[in-house]
């Protein structure tokens, strides 16, 4: 292995996975034996290892047996591309799962049909760091033909055990859990159609009857040791790309001999959604009864500022703006409520802004339209009820002094989505006014600017003139 080569894996290594020094040390000392190993073989020999993606891994390293000795299936080099689950589901299979597999049929990054044995590459904690593949034209697999010698002679003696004669016409073929039969020695007898489909979701691509245990297997341990075991029953749980299995193994006996193993695998995926969704439920609840209490508290700031500018005259106005206030923080409880979830969308909320501020300030002799457009997108509940005042906020000022001459008008509220920042604009075809003589003073103003500022961390601008008014604040937005 040349110096280029090693220095190649140690920067594909430090780029794109997260192993540390030791483990890319111990991945050098291997990749310099891989010409020595391919020779040993006869095959094309690689080094894969995880990058975080549960579809894919890297090719770090690579290396080819000696013309002489053997030819390689490849015309030029793979290293720094992706195998991917769906041409190589021996690599990423033992990638998951610590196991090694045998002659599984892989399709190479140069789309040539090949076999793969691969073994596990563990650092001294025993985690998996890669994978060791080795790959051979699938011409020469010539081991399907004993295997199915095998199978022809534990037939006869599973028969009575079994009945299953006639697998197309069994109930086994329509309920949902794969079921895996495998004989004495480990191969497998039967497949139903959900086992089959499974698998071929999962990457296999040659029909898996017929094939080792060892090679089906999700779990840690071999055929072997299950034989040899007085436990004759385990069950587990297993990640496996996008799906959660729950798969069960019981040996099977007959005249006190191992006569087989039944494997039974159920797709818990949905279960297991529906058991997050329920703590992202109550952790959700938990979350709504805290904000509820702050945004009371805030409340009661608001109409303590109220209280100050009251006279008799003002009372009533006073008192019906504070009420929009309290209904557009109302409103993020009452999606997130409906929706059980801590994240709305933003639209979700604007729409319920403008429904609610038009009920309380639009009058019956006006014709106002307003009007919402833009991006949707999500945002967490802290963030949507910060909006939601300052929407409410802007849209009743526009309400009750833009349009005081004007039988129509027009207010549209646009969203943007930004890569770091998202903006509202609304704008109006109002009378307009001095911008110069907002004061900090005015509580709407302040309410405004104090949450734009603090709780969202933007800014504002505000243009106006006898053609109408528009206002802008944007928003940092939440981190993934």
């Amino acid at each position: 292995m040349s110096v280029e080569a090693i220095k190649m894996l140690r920067t594909l290594c430090r780029q794109y996975t997260s192993l540390n020094e030791k483990d890319i040390i111990q991945l050098e000392q291997l990749a310099k034996q891989l010409p020595r190993i391919a020779n040993l073989v006869k095959a094309d020999v690689f080094i894969d290892c995880p990058i975080g993606d549960p579809d894919a891994i890297l090719v770090v390293a690579e290396a080819n047996p000696r013309a002489s000795i053997a030819v390689s299936n490849y015309k030029g080099s793979v290293v720094g591309e992706l195998a991917y689950r769906s041409n190589e589901p021996a690599a990423v299979r033992t990638m998951e799962t610590g196991i090694s597999t045998r002659d599984l049929k892989a399709v190479t990054q140069e789309n040539k049909t090949v076999k793969q044995n691969v073994e596990p590459i563990k650092n001294q904690s025993g985690s998996v760091i890669g994978v060791l593949i080795m790959e051979q034209d699938i011409t020469e697999d010539i081991k399907k033909n004993r295997q199915m010698e095998i199978l022809t002679e534990t037939t006869e003696q599973l028969s009575d055990l079994l009945t299953l004669d006639k697998p197309d016409d069994m109930i086994a073929n329509h309920i949902n859990d794969a079921i895996i039969i495998f004989n004495n020695q480990g191969y497998a007898k039967y497949v139903n159609t959900v086992a089959k489909k499974l698998y071929f979701e999962v990457g296999y691509k040659d029909d898996i009857k017929g094939m080792h245990f060892n090679n089906l297997t999700f779990g840690k341990k071999q055929f072997r040791e299950l034989a040899i075991e007085a436990n004759s029953t385990e069950t587990f749980e297993v990640d496996l790309s996008n799906l959660i299995l729950k798969v069960n193994y019981s040996m099977m006996y007959k005249d006190k001999k191992i006569a087989g193993l039944v494997m039974l695998i159920k797709d818990i995926t949905e279960v297991k959604k529906k058991e997050k969704k329920l703590i992202l439920k109550s952790v959700a609840l938990e979350e709504i009864h805290h904000r509820v209490k702050n945004n009371l508290q805030m409340i009661a700031s608001l109409l303590r500022l109220q209280a100050r500018r009251v006279d008799n005259q003002e009372g009533k106005e006073a008192l019906k703006v504070s009420i929009n206030r309290i209904l557009s923080i109302a409103v993020t409880h009452d999606i997130l409520s409906q929706n059980e979830i801590s994240e709305v969308y933003i639209k979700d909320i604007l729409e319920k802004i403008i429904e609610n501020t038009s009920s309380y300030f639009l009058s019956d002799q006006k014709n106002i339209n307003i009007d919402l457009s833009g991006d949707n997108f999500i945002i967490n509940s802290e963030k949507a009820t910060s909006i939601a005042l300052v929407v409410n906020e802007l849209l009743q000022n526009a309400l009750k002094h833009a349009f005081t001459d004007q039988k129509t008008g027009m207010i549209d509220v646009k969203i943007y989505k930004g890569y770091n920042y998202s903006n509202i604009t609304i704008v109006d075809n109002g009378v307009g006014f001095n911008v110069d003589s907002i004061t900090d003073n005015r509580l709407g103003f302040k309410i405004v600017k104090t949450i734009v500022d603090d709780k969202l961390n933007g800014h504002l601008e505000l243009e106006s003139s006898d053609e109408g008014t528009k206002i802008v604040f944007d928003f940092k937005n939440q981190e993934n």
